[in-house]
């Protein structure tokens, strides 16, 4: 979550935003902070991190935006009901959840209570079907696609 917030604020978004926003947002913040407009080595390091910073804060809201997980909703669907889980791992708020299929889920906001329910249920995929899968705001890994095209 706190990632989330903090690339919302770097982007200036209240709430869920249009992608044809994001993206003019985007736009503007590459032109304002591109290196090449510095002269001093001293701003254009500190321009070099903040174009970073801007460029994955756009790929992270971009894969969270409603119209991303719409277009991706029956991938979704049929990875969270047929797809056993392979492994999961926790830190912070953060529960990365690899599937059977090869598919990778990060989940967002899921507390270290929920994830002592989830270790502990005697049925755990039932238990994430009904608890974290539909409950929590989700993107597909990084790690998903680095692996597919390794």
């Amino acid at each position: 979550m706190k990632r989330i917030n903090q690339y919302k604020k770097l982007f200036n978004v209240e709430t869920d935003t249009d992608l044809k926003q994001l993206k003019s947002t985007y736009r503007n913040l590459v032109k304002e902070w591109h290196p090449d407009k510095f002269q001093d080595e001293e701003k254009k390091s500190i321009a070099e991190l903040k174009s970073q910073e801007i460029i994955d804060g756009y790929h992270f809201l971009i894969s969270i935006a409603p119209e991303t997980i719409e277009a991706n909703v029956a991938a979704y669907e049929e990875t969270t009901t047929t797809s056993g889980i392979e492994d999961f791992k926790h830190k912070g708020l953060l529960l990365e959840v690899s599937f059977k299929d090869g598919t990778t889920y990060e989940y967002f906001g899921v507390t270290k209570n929920m994830y002592l329910k989830l270790i502990n249920a005697e049925k755990q995929w039932r238990f994430a079907k009904r608890n974290i899968f539909h409950s929590f705001t989700y993107r597909k890994s990084k790690r998903d696609a680095l692996v597919a095209t390794s």
